[in-house]
């Protein structure tokens, strides 16, 4: 089974969560989008050219984050649930949080970061608009926290999604001003499944900060 990924991007880190929390392992393909030679060379594997992307044959391909951890949970049923099996609300439950995240977390999140990493032209509408969505999800996830250490109860997709974006958030959207979040995100960071990737990351992440600085 063959991943391609960046180990900065959120929405790879959500699917390597979830393979972390799953047992399972993989066949790991950096891809750096933002090199000429790399991503030709991933174009030829995924014309798109977007990350992550899921080859567990070579005859067949799942893209997109949370269609392949839809996938792992269909092919590989003994492994740990990232979705209720029950049906009914609790499966609704998660794939809304899911969609949530990644909608008005993480992709707001990454509009303000490269903004204000010079990765793309400031544009304060666009701005605006993303902390204005953060703000909102902050509040929903604050209230969803306050008696639960994760977003439906139990581990689960929705948590795969939402946990990447929070280490960006720091630096564009600050949410200290929510205490559940805060402390939801001490308890990520000491999930091993998340812990694992972010000692790989946070490195490179650092690496690439200094030398913008600089």
């Amino acid at each position: 089974m063959k991943l391609y990924f960046n180990p900065l991007s959120t929405y790879s880190q959500k699917v390597q969560i979830a393979f972390n929390e799953k047992g399972l392992d993989y066949e790991p393909h950096v891809v750096w989008l933002m090199d000429p030679a790399s991503r030709a060379e991933y174009e030829k594997v995924n014309p798109f050219c977007k990350v992550p992307f899921f080859k567990p044959t070579e005859d067949w391909s799942v893209p997109e984050s949370t269609s392949i951890i839809e996938y792992l949970e269909d092919k590989f049923p003994d492994t740990k649930p990232l979705i209720p099996k029950s049906g009914g609300d609790a499966t609704r439950q998660v794939r809304f949080m899911d969609r949530m995240a990644d909608n008005y977390l993480d992709d707001p999140v990454v509009e303000l970061l490269f903004q204000q990493f010079g990765f793309k032209p400031a544009n304060e509408e666009a701005a605006a608009k993303a902390r204005k969505h953060v703000t909102l999800t902050y509040e929903r996830l604050d209230q969803r926290l306050a008696n639960q250490d994760w977003l439906c109860g139990e581990f689960s997709m929705a948590d795969c999604a939402a946990i990447p974006p929070l280490f960006y958030a720091q630096m564009v959207a600050p949410f200290d001003a929510y205490p559940n979040v805060q402390r939801y995100w001490e308890r990520a960071q000491q999930r091993p499944s998340y812990a694992a990737i972010k000692a790989q990351f946070e490195p490179i992440w650092n690496g690439m900060v200094a030398q913008k600085q600089a």
